[in-house]
Formats: structure tokens, C-alpha cells, sequence
């Protein structure tokens, strides 16, 4: 035993290229709350879920995140979140130090969040910051987050002149650019208008700008400059190469009316998402070609056995928000053509019993 705790205090030497020095943390550190500042980190694992952690159109959202992001700006240091498969493995990797403390109400004092062992200055510091009106103030940042409030712009009309045939000002870009992907035009103008209603200058509080929503690390991606993301021309050309980039992403899918509404979907929600969701409808037994059998999925997805599913690799996602923003498009897109929009129908064994619900409702609503 005195030798074991002997060579616990002992510092492992470390080869560097100017020969053997000692590790700057021994072996018996902590990592406590001072360490954690100095560091500039905090690590907390979690779960996927509404309430806890997940994408949203490139950004982090979840009630438990939002606040565990709030703690973390009160010790100074940014935030990495890990998300685990289940709550033994949240234990487990606490238990083994990979983290600083759970960020999921595994009891019911206070927070709920567990601390890893031998933290006890965090474990202090959490139980004086935390008070219950914080948890209330990120749930209702973040239904605002979530509304249409939060994104700033300004509502044109849907049609500039109908019996012109003129949709917007902008009818000229989406002419050129949409014909470089292969899209009809007023398909790329129908989604414009679900984006951004034709203002330039929109702009919504994940950091989406312009006409066409784009976030500023898509436009890095896209070779277009942060300067030139509220040109109406570069802010539709960057987008158009963007639907073409995704149109690649899903090749395998050879019909192109059906592939339209798999990028829309992902140009939305996320490609990794949707891959999941016809990963689901696979395995259940579904076509993963077709959108109206994998509509459902993408629904399922916000329910706790689906984005628990072993197939899924990204967890929840807003489903409801992607599946109406395809729905919605395709409309607009049918106006603008002059076709008539015939909805389709799902067999009720094909759609998961919540995602059901939820089309009934929204069908309900839309026929009010």
C-alpha cells in the first residue's frame, strides 16, 4: 500500500524533443475548481433531448445546456459538452475523470447535476450560483429562440407581381444560379421566401444571414467572404452551390423529384439528421428513397425512441419544424407554377403514433 500511494504521488516523466521532464499535473490532482479556470474548460456529459442538449440549424440548444452554458460563463471558461447513450455511461465516464459534472438532473437537489468526485470547490461554487428563476429564464430564452420573433426581417409579399409572372426583385439571380444545380427557379424563389420573406438584410439569432439564411462557418465554407453575406447576388450564388453540394449528399437517391425534398430537408435540419431518419425507415422496413416514407421518421425523431435508436447517430432533432418546411416550399413552389398542391397521405401503420398527432394537428390548423 506504501508503495502504491508512493508511486500515485510520484510525477510520470514526459519525453518531449529537449529530453525528460516531469508532467506538469501529478497523478493525484484533483482537477478541481481552480484547475478547471486555468484550464479555460469545463466538460459536461449529457444526453441528447429537448430538454437537455441538441443541434439546431448549427446551433447548441436545450434547457440543460443553455443553463450549463450560464455556469460556465460565470467561472470564465467555455464549454464543451459530450453526449453520452445512457445515463450508466454519464456515471461511468464521471467516475473515471473525463469530465467535471453531469449536465442532466440525475437527483432532485437543486439542479440536479452530479459533480465528479473530489470536486468539492465546483460542487461549492454550483450550489451557490444555482437558484431555481434561472432554470425558468433559459426555458423562456429559449421559446423565444425557437419563435419567429427571433429572427429579424422584414415581410415582403410572396408574389411582386402575379400577373407579371414577377415573384421578387431577385427573380434574375434565381434564374442564373438555380439553372448551375438544375433547379426550376421559383423553387429556389419559394425557399428564399421561407428563409428570409426576400429581405436581404434578414437575419436570425444563430447568426443565418441574407436572403437565402446562411450561417457565416457555411459561408466560410463556401468560399463566401462574411462582407458579402447580405449581397442579395453572392448570398444566392454561395446558396446554390450549397444545394448543389447537397444534392451530392444524396446521389443515392435517383429520382430528383424526390432527392429535391431530401436536400430541402437537410438545407434545413441538417444532412446527418435526415440520414438518420432514412436510416429508421429502413430498418423499419420503409423505403429510404422516398420522402413521404421517410417523412415520419424525421417526426419520430424528437421522440425519445427514435433519437434513442441505435441506427440514429445524431440524436433529437426539431422534426416537426424540417417536415413543414419542405411541406410549405413545395406549396409555395406549386403557386408559383400554377399546379395545384395535392397532399399526401401516409398509411397509419407507417407513421410513429406521436409524429401522427402532430401532422393531425398541424392538418387542423392549416385547414382553419
Amino acid at each position: 500500500m506504501l508503495f502504491a500511494c508512493t508511486q500515485k504521488n510520484q510525477q510520470e516523466p514526459v519525453i518531449t524533443p529537449w529530453g525528460e521532464i516531469a508532467d506538469s499535473i501529478p497523478l493525484d490532482d484533483d482537477f478541481d475548481l481552480d484547475d478547471i479556470q486555468r484550464n479555460g474548460e469545463l466538460i459536461a456529459l449529457t444526453l441528447t433531448g429537448p430538454d437537455t442538449y441538441y443541434d439546431y440549424r448549427g446551433r447548441h440548444l436545450g434547457t440543460q445546456y443553455l443553463l450549463c452554458q450560464r455556469f460556465a460563463d460565470k467561472l470564465g471558461v467555455s464549454l464543451r459538452m459530450e453526449v453520452c447513450r445512457d445515463s450508466a455511461e454519464m456515471v461511468m465516464r464521471l467516475e473515471d475523470g473525463d469530465a467535471d459534472l453531469i449536465c442532466y438532473p440525475m437527483t432532485k437537489k437543486g439542479v440536479g447535476w452530479v459533480v465528479g468526485p473530489d470536486k468539492e470547490d465546483l460542487q461549492e461554487e454550483l450550489d451557490h450560483w444555482y437558484e431555481p428563476r434561472l432554470l425558468e429564464e433559459v426555458k423562456k430564452e429559449e421559446e423565444f429562440l425557437l419563435s419567429a420573433k427571433s429572427v429579424k426581417r422584414r415581410v415582403f409579399s410572396p408574389m411582386l407581381n402575379r400577373e407579371g409572372g414577377v415573384i421578387s426583385h431577385y427573380d434574375g439571380y434565381f434564374q442564373h444560379y438555380a439553372s448551375t444545380i438544375r433547379w426550376d427557379w421559383r423553387l429556389m424563389a419559394a425557399q428564399c421566401y421561407q428563409e428570409s420573406t426576400f429581405d436581404p438584410q434578414a437575419r436570425s439569432w444563430a447568426g443565418a444571414c441574407g436572403l437565402m439564411q446562411i450561417m457565416p462557418g457555411t459561408a466560410d465554407h463556401l468560399g463566401l467572404a462574411r462582407a458579402d453575406i447580405f449581397n442579395p447576388e453572392k448570398n444566392i450564388a454561395a446558396a446554390a452551390k450549397y444545394l448543389g453540394e447537397l444534392e451530392r449528399n444524396f446521389s443515392d437517391i435517383r429520382e430528383h423529384s424526390e432527392r429535391i425534398k431530401f436536400v430541402l430537408a437537410a438545407y434545413n435540419g441538417g444532412h446527418f439528421h435526415i440520414r438518420d431518419a432514412m436510416a429508421l425507415a429502413k430498418k423499419n422496413g420503409k423505403n429510404s428513397q422516398r420522402w413521404g416514407e421517410v417523412e415520419p421518421f424525421v417526426l419520430g425523431l424528437s421522440q425519445p425512441q427514435y433519437y434513442n435508436d441505435p441506427v440514429v447517430k445524431n440524436g433529437y432533432m426539431r422534426g416537426s419544424e424540417t417536415v413543414d418546411y419542405v411541406r410549405k416550399i413545395h406549396e409555395r413552389w406549386n403557386g408559383y407554377r400554377g399546379v395545384r398542391t395535392v397532399r399526401s397521405t401516409f398509411a397509419p401503420s407507417a407513421v410513429p403514433q406521436k409524429a401522427k398527432h402532430e401532422r393531425k394537428k398541424k392538418y387542423k390548423i392549416s385547414q382553419e
